[in-house]
């Protein structure tokens, strides 16, 4: 069996065998973590940092997250909107007039977290280069036309919707989201989460592995069935994610960097009504204004049915949102629990469960929490 590293309470010694046996059935390396009230029950990690398995995952590595990151992005348009500075019911063109043009003046700030804007996607051909560039990217899409009535339909946002609620966030408050991210958010928690990733911290890097039968030009794609492959000249490789430029830029629905430690950590602000500790970065009633629905149908670029809340997928009574490689976070209020799996190991397409058995391993544990508290 794996050897795997770090602690966890024994009830729940479920999740650190799961992870074993992920990577016993051939992942380069990974780490859970599962944080109860704001403490950590699980801090584990195992494997292998690089795709020749010769750099052992130690318990600062840190990874790509890809789209969990959007969780992050939208905490901080939360935490503006609990203080009064943004009101997710106004018209985007408030706080970025450019943003009316072609159409989009009834385009809502709710409408750019619940993926309904009918932006999810640059017009036109477009590279990883175009993507590194804020001004420009931002620019390009507030020129453009939305693709269908904003709000009356869903399309996941997989790259635009950092740069439109980013661009918000910058409007408000004068700094990049990467910035207030770390100042207002990261820095108070002590959370090692990163968007827009410092040279300092390159060597802790675990690159993303492709999947068994893909090399590194391996192209991102909406996952679902039915779901649209790129159009030539479109989406991201893994050697991009990989790339120095894919760390430096502020890309914030795919460019995060950080582990399962501090994915929990960061969630658990959500998970318990605001504050972690003696950080409070929320109000309850901030935290709530999250879950209300937003949307519920068909998501057009998933291809699968979907529950949208204010920047969180809704399942039931949990939320959070998974990224392309297989990483995923998972929020339970009710039981003031956040979950996190993050890895450098990509799957197959359409096979790839591994975080949500990440979850289900940690519901064991969860179970014997509240038995032994009941006796």
């Amino acid at each position: 069996m794996a050897d795997i590293q770090g602690s966890y309470d024994d009830l729940f010694n479920a999740v650190p065998s799961a992870l074993a046996a992920l990577l016993d059935e051939g992942d380069a390396g990974g780490s859970v973590a599962v944080f109860v009230d704001g403490e950590p029950v699980v801090d584990v990690w195992g494997g292998f940092a690089d795709a020749a398995r010769t750099v052992p995952w130690q318990r600062d590595t840190i990874v790509n997250v890809y789209s969990v990151t959007k969780t992050m992005t939208a905490l901080t348009a939360l935490v503006l909107a609990d203080r009064g500075e943004l009101d997710m019911d106004a018209p985007v063109a408030r706080y970025w007039p450019e943003f009316a043009a072609a159409g989009k003046d009834g385009v809502l700030v709710r409408h750019l977290l619940s993926h309904t804007a009918g932006v999810p996607d640059f017009e036109g051909p477009w590279s990883a280069e175009d993507v590194y560039d804020w001004s420009s990217a931002t620019a390009r899409l507030a020129a453009q036309a939305p693709e269908w009535e904003p709000g009356t339909a869903a399309g996941y946002h997989s790259l635009t919707q950092g740069f439109l609620v980013g661009e918000v966030v910058r409007r408000i408050t004068g700094r990049t989201p990467g910035e207030f991210f770390a100042e207002e958010i990261a820095g108070p928690l002590g959370a090692d989460f990163h968007m827009g990733l410092a040279a300092e911290h390159d060597h802790r890097v675990a690159l993303t592995v492709p999947p068994p039968s893909h090399d590194e030009d391996y192209t991102s794609s909406a996952p679902g069935i039915g779901a649209p492959t790129p159009a030539p000249g479109t989406g991201i490789r893994v050697r991009d994610g990989n790339s120095v430029a894919w760390r430096r830029a502020q890309i914030p629905a795919a460019s995060g960097f950080g582990n399962a430690r501090s994915v929990a950590l960061v969630q658990s602000v959500m998970a318990c009504g605001g504050s972690v500790g003696e950080v409070r970065l929320l109000s309850r009633a901030g935290c709530d204004r999250a879950w209300v629905e937003q949307f519920q149908g068909q998501d057009r670029l998933l291809g699968m049915p979907v529950r949208y809340g204010l920047g969180y997928g809704l399942f039931g009574n949990t939320y959070g949102w998974g990224g392309w490689g297989g990483s995923l976070v998972m929020v339970e209020p009710d039981a003031r629990t956040a979950i996190a799996y993050v890895t450098n190991q990509m799957r197959e397409p359409g096979d790839d469960s591994r975080g949500l058995e990440m979850v289900m391993a940690a519901y064991d544990g969860l179970q014997g929490l509240q038995a032994k508290a009941a006796r």
